[in-house]
């Protein structure tokens, strides 16, 4: 399984680069895990939209879902598309309205899932945890069933007890991000600090940093993650492009 990040800011775009937004390729599937600002223009430099399988989505935050009216659009007037039927797109049916918009005449269609649902797409089987977020959100572990490898994304959450066995041995898994170790208050995204003891406490030993915030120095962030893991995991800073192909994993830092 290989994921190429497409965009990996929370909240807006900024200096070129796209919100939440990942490429996840098998050797029978490509699935567009969240679709958010400026993702189908990453997207188009690394595969023709027309040749996803299936989108599917986290929440319903504009963050992660605002070009997903524009990737319709490309299914619909596009030119030479390779084939026939339309586009699934999976979401939570817990926001009917936005569910609903999902369904974009003959071109897109609107899949639900749920906390209990198994989905297979191809060699991929796909399961579910509701977060902790102010809209209903989930956290998505994605398998490779042909060659046993574990993704997990977390979605948009702060951080809570039970995310840990959801992630548990995931060879790659995806933090929400957003706040260096010093945030203080109300926080709806985990602090670099709470995804270093996420990770230990989910015995994983690759992490990928996303929904990363616009200020201070990334760097840092990275830093102050590996620093709550005593070092002892492999904490990767997304970049635009980057291909991270779960085999070998460790071969990016």
């Amino acid at each position: 399984m290989k994921v190429t990040v497409l965009g990996y800011y929370g909240g807006y775009p900024d200096n070129g680069i796209a919100t939440s937004g990942y490429l996840i390729q098998t050797e029978k599937i490509n699935l567009l895990l969240d679709c958010g600002s400026g993702v189908l223009l990453e997207l188009e430099k690394h595969l023709n939209p027309y040749n996803l399988d299936a989108v599917l989505l986290s929440h319903y935050h504009s963050d992660h879902i605002a070009d997903v009216g524009v990737l319709q659009h490309y299914w619909q007037l596009a030119p030479n598309k390779p084939k026939e039927g339309p586009l699934s797109i999976y979401g939570h049916n817990e926001d009917e309205e936005h569910f609903n918009a999902l369904n974009w005449f003959d071109d897109t269609v609107a899949k639900p899932y749920n906390e209990d649902n198994v989905i297979n797409l191809g060699d991929l089987e796909i399961t579910f945890k509701k977060t902790q977020h102010p809209v209903v959100t989930f956290a998505i572990k994605i398998k490779d069933t042909t060659k046993n490898q574990v993704l997990v994304y977390t979605g948009d959450t702060r951080y809570f007890e039970d995310l840990a066995s959801f992630c548990e041995g995931a060879d790659l898994l995806m933090t929400d991000t957003n706040f260096y170790d010093d945030k203080e208050g109300q926080k709806w995204h985990m602090t670099s600090k709470e995804t270093g003891k996420l990770s230990l406490d989910a015995k994983v030993k690759n992490v990928l940093i996303s929904h990363l915030p616009q200020y201070g120095d990334l760097d840092d962030l990275k830093k102050q993650t590996e620093l709550a893991t005593n070092n002892s995991v492999n904490v990767i800073l997304p970049k635009t492009g980057m291909v991270i192909d779960l085999k070998d994993v460790k071969s990016l830092n």
